[in-house]
C-alpha cells in the first residue's frame, strides 16, 4: 500500500490529486489532501477570503484545463440566479470568458468534490482534512515522512509528500495603512476616501484598485453606454484619489484574440533551441531566433522597430516605445477598441501572438544561461514576455478607464531608484524628482521568488540550509533535491519556489502541468515499489553476490 500527501489544495493540489485519482492502480492508494482553509480545492486567489465580487480571473475559460469537466460546461450546468449573482449573463457563456475569481473558485470546489468520487470509486481511499495547515515535513521510520499539523501529528506515515501550497505573501498586518499585498484582508478592511497609493500596475494592481474604489461607489452601464464610475456621496471634505505606480507607469494590454490551442513556431521549434544548448552566447543566439520568428511572423511591425538591427538590450526600448510616448489611459482606450474588434472579427494581431508562444520556449533554456547573460535576460527580454503574456481582460481595462473619467485613478512613472518611508500617518515614495505621499499604500508587485530558508516546515528547511542549498533544484518530476534526509520523497509543486529558473511558471496553466507531472510520476512509483514488493513476496528476488561498483553500475535496476 502506498501513502501519499497533498499538501494543499489549490489548483496545483487539485491537478495533482487528478492525476492520482482518475487512474486505477494494481496497489492500494491512499490520499490525504491538506487544506488550512475552510474549502479544499477553492485556491487562495479564488476565494472568499481575499477576492471580492468585483475581481476577475486573469484567465479565459478555453484555457482553463479541464477537471473532471471544462469549465464551460460546469458554468452551463449552474443556475441561471447563481450565474446573474456573479455578472454573468446565461444567455451569452462564451468559452472566450473572463468570469470573476469567486466563480472559478466555485468550479474548483465542485470538482475537487467530483475527484473524491472518482477516486473512491476507483478504490483509493481519500482522507481529507480542512482547517488544517501541516506544519513541519519530517523523516520518519523505514524511509517514510510524518507530518506535524497545527492539530498535531498525523497518525499516518507517508511514502511520497507533494507540497502545492501555492502563492505566499506576506500575512496580514495590524497597520491598516500599508497593505504588503492585496492578499494580506485588504478584502475585508475599510479604507477611508483618502490618497491611496498602489505599487504595480499588473492585475494585482488592478484588484487592489477594485477592491478600494467599490467601497467608495460604484461601476454602472447602461445599455449603448460606456462603463462609467459613480462615487458615493463624499465624507465630508474627504476624497478619494487612487494612484498606480510603475518603473515606466505603463498600463497592462488588453488580451488579445488569438487560436488555441498555439499554433508551432516556425523558426523557434523545439530542434532550434535544443541545438543552441551549452553555447557561452546563449542570450544573443536566443535572440537571433526570436528575431527571425517575429520577422517571419509580422515583416511590417519587424521593419517599423528596425528589429534588423535590434539587439537583446536595446529591443524593450523599442518595443515600449510607442506606448512611453502617449498618455497610458488614451494608449490604453485606443489598444481596447482594437482588442475588441480583432475578437469580434476572430483577428490576430501576428507580432503580439508570436512574442506569446516564444516565452514558453526561451523559459526552456533559462537556467542554462550564465550570470551575466541571466542578468541581461532579466533586464531585456523578460519585461518583453511579461509585458506581452500578462495582458488583461477587456472588462478590466474599461473599469480601469471608467475611474480615469470619474477623477479617481492616476497612473505615475517612478523608475527604479525609489524609497519607501513608512510612518503612523502614511507612506511616502521618494523617486529622483518627486515625492509622493499617501494614506495607504498597498504592495501588488505580485508574487517573489521564494528560497530554502523561506520554507514554512523546519526540519525540511534546516535540511536544505545545513547542506548549503539556497535555491530549491528539483528534478525532470518536480522531486526536491538536495534535502538527504528526503532525497526523492518530497516532490515541491509549490510555484514561488520554481520561479528562479522558471521566470514565467505562474498562473492555472502552469498549476495543471506541475500538478499532472508530479502525479503521475508518484503513480509509477507506487507502481514499481508495488512490483518490487510482488518479487520479494513471490521469491523471484533472491539475494545475489556482492558486486563491484562497475558492475553494480551496469544491471542496476534504472530509476523511474
Amino acid at each position: 500500500m502506498t501513502t501519499i500527501a497533498i499538501v494543499g489544495s489549490g489548483p496545483t493540489g487539485v491537478y495533482a490529486f487528478k492525476a492520482l485519482a482518475t487512474v486505477r492502480s494494481p496497489e492500494t492508494v491512499t490520499i490525504w489532501l491538506f487544506e488550512k482553509g475552510a474549502d479544499a480545492g477553492v485556491g487562495m486567489p479564488y476565494s472568499d477570503d481575499t477576492a471580492s465580487a468585483v475581481m476577475l480571473a486573469n484567465i479565459a475559460s478555453i484555457e482553463i484545463p479541464p477537471v473532471t469537466r471544462s469549465y464551460l460546461a460546469w458554468l452551463r450546468a449552474q443556475t441561471q440566479a447563481l450565474l446573474r449573482s456573479h455578472g454573468i449573463d446565461p444567455q451569452d457563456l462564451d468559452d472566450r470568458d473572463f468570469t470573476p475569481r469567486l466563480m472559478l473558485g466555485r468550479y474548483y470546489r465542485d470538482e475537487f468534490n467530483a475527484l473524491i468520487h472518482q477516486a473512491e470509486g476507483l478504490g483509493h481511499k481519500v482522507e481529507l482534512r480542512e482547517r488544517t495547515e501541516v506544519t513541519d515535513i519530517r523523516p520518519g521510520p523505514d524511509g517514510r515522512l510524518r507530518l506535524l499539523t497545527d492539530q498535531g501529528e498525523v497518525e499516518a506515515d507517508f511514502d511520497r509528500v507533494i507540497v502545492a501550497t501555492g502563492h505566499a505573501f506576506p500575512d496580514e498586518d495590524e497597520n491598516r495603512r500599508y497593505f504588503p499585498s492585496p492578499w494580506s484582508g485588504l478584502v475585508d478592511a475599510v479604507i477611508p476616501a483618502c490618497p491611496v497609493g498602489i505599487l504595480g500596475t499588473s492585475l494585482s494592481a488592478i484588484d487592489a484598485a477594485m477592491a478600494v474604489a467599490t467601497q467608495h461607489g460604484r461601476f454602472v452601464q447602461r445599455r449603448g453606454e460606456q462603463l462609467r464610475f459613480d462615487p458615493a456621496e463624499p465624507d465630508g471634505d474627504a476624497r478619494l484619489s487612487i494612484t498606480m505606480m510603475s518603473r515606466a507607469g505603463l498600463l497592462p494590454e488588453a488580451d488579445f484574440y488569438c487560436p488555441i490551442p498555439y499554433e508551432p513556431l516556425s523558426v523557434m521549434t523545439p530542434e532550434a533551441l535544443a541545438a543552441l544548448e551549452g553555447r557561452d552566447d546563449l542570450l544573443d543566439a536566443v535572440f537571433d531566433l526570436f528575431r527571425a520568428e517575429l520577422t517571419q511572423a509580422d515583416p511590417a511591425y519587424a521593419e517599423a522597430l528596425d528589429l534588423g538591427s535590434a539587439t537583446p538590450e536595446d529591443f524593450p526600448s523599442r518595443y515600449f516605445k510607442a506606448r512611453r510616448e502617449a498618455d497610458p489611459f488614451d494608449w490604453a482606450r485606443r489598444n481596447l477598441a482594437e482588442a475588441e474588434a480583432d475578437r469580434e472579427a476572430c483577428r490576430t494581431v501576428p507580432w503580439r501572438y508570436a512574442i506569446l508562444r516564444m516565452h514558453e520556449q526561451v523559459e526552456q533554456l533559462v537556467e542554462q544561461m550564465s550570470d551575466t547573460d541571466r542578468d541581461r535576460f532579466e533586464a531585456s527580454l523578460k519585461p518583453v514576455f511579461v509585458d506581452n503574456y500578462a495582458a488583461v481582460p477587456p472588462e478590466s481595462i474599461r473599469r480601469l478607464l471608467a475611474l480615469h473619467d470619474a477623477g479617481l485613478l492616476s497612473v505615475r512613472a517612478i523608475g527604479s531608484d525609489w524609497k519607501m518611508e513608512e510612518s503612523d500617518s502614511g507612506t511616502t515614495i521618494r523617486t529622483e524628482d518627486d515625492s509622493l505621499r499617501f494614506d495607504v499604500l498597498i504592495d501588488a508587485r505580485g508574487q517573489k521568488p521564494l528560497e530554502a530558508e523561506d520554507l514554512p516546515f523546519p526540519s525540511l528547511r534546516d535540511s536544505l540550509v545545513a547542506a548549503g542549498v539556497e535555491v530549491l533544484d528539483v528534478d525532470d518530476a518536480y522531486r526536491l533535491l538536495g534535502a538527504p534526509d528526503y532525497e526523492g520523497r518530497v516532490y515541491m509543486g509549490a510555484i514561488p519556489y520554481l520561479m528562479h529558473d522558471r521566470p514565467f511558471v505562474q498562473g492555472i496553466t502552469a498549476a495543471c502541468d506541475i500538478g499532472t507531472q508530479i502525479g503521475a510520476a508518484v503513480l509509477e512509483e507506487a507502481a514499481a515499489s508495488g512490483r518490487r514488493r510482488r518479487r520479494i513476496w513471490s521469491g523471484e528476488h533472491r539475494p545475489r553476490l556482492r558486486r563491484g561498483p562497475a558492475e553494480a553500475a551496469r544491471t542496476a535496476e534504472p530509476a523511474v
